[in-house]
């Protein structure tokens, strides 16, 4: 099976036709969805994380740089919004690289300011990233969130979710759901049950196949992040500084949900459940 490779892109260089193969991968994964609620989700973004094998777009995460204050000072995140795989590539590690290669930049940027992965998932398989990539992530199957962690998660999920934000669960429930995971892809294997992520995960969001998420941080800093990505962090952080912009009134000029709106729903690729 051919390699995937990983291209990193602003949201903006995107055309209309980027964003339709992207939602015909989406949708062929996820339900309860559009490609209207796709296109607004992505003009929000800043940058997109893209995987090919060949010329053929095999999946891609797209992610937004955000600025906040918690614990009186000032912090950065990373957050990272639709996200799929093609499911035979399922194991590939180009996307992990790529988001490590990627934070490092954005590290080399503003080396004194915190910077956090703030994911929020309603998968198993999304949620077991964190372990594989870092020492300390929260919520955390063992241990307690601590009070500053507890304070950015709230931080973020207010800002961005309003409402939907139920701080006492620490999940984000929308009053109709934003997307949602097929059947064939919400439960995990037997044999995964027996792992303490994977039961934390289904304890802690028990509405996940609804289109339920976990709110999930961890902090992007050398000394948290476990061997692979590390490495690769670092050597994001060596090559120099990703061209960041927090300018939303640039984002909001170039939004491609017009364009993408006009081209309907894009016909999803046929795939195997079974994997």
């Amino acid at each position: 099976m051919t390699r995937l490779e990983a291209k990193v892109r602003e949201r903006r260089e995107l055309s209309a036709e980027d964003a339709g193969r992207m939602y015909a991968l989406y949708s062929a994964y996820y339900t309860e969805t559009s490609c209207e609620r796709f296109a607004a989700d992505l003009a929000a973004k800043d940058y997109v994380i893209q995987l090919f094998a060949g010329a053929d777009l095999c999946g891609f995460s797209t992610l937004a740089l955000l600025e906040f204050s918690a614990g009186g000072a000032a912090r950065r995140a990373i957050y990272s919004g639709d996200t799929i795989i093609d499911h035979r590539y399922w194991g590939e590690q180009a996307l992990a690289s790529a988001f490590c290669r990627f934070a490092g930049a954005v590290k080399a940027g503003a080396p004194g300011t915190p910077l956090y992965w703030f994911l929020i998932t309603k998968g198993h398989r999304t949620y077991r990233y964190l372990g594989a990539f870092s020492r300390e992530y929260y919520p955390h199957p063992v241990r307690p969130t601590p009070p500053l962690a507890a304070e950015c998660i709230d931080t973020l999920a207010r800002s961005r979710f309003g409402e939907a934000w139920q701080p006492e669960s620490g999940i984000v429930r929308f009053e109709r759901s934003q997307g949602q995971l097929r059947a064939a892809w919400t439960e995990p294997r037997p044999s995964l049950t027996a792992r303490a992520q994977v039961r934390f995960f289904l304890e802690r969001n028990p509405g996940h196949a609804s289109g339920n998420e976990l709110c999930c941080l961890t902090e992007l800093a050398v000394a948290n992040l476990r061997s692979y990505a590390r490495r690769a962090f670092l050597e994001g952080h060596d090559e120099g500084t990703c061209p960041v912009s927090l300018d939303r009134r640039a984002r909001a000029a170039v939004s491609p949900v017009a364009a993408f709106g006009a081209l309907g729903p894009a016909p999803a690729p046929r795939l195997d459940p079974r994997g």
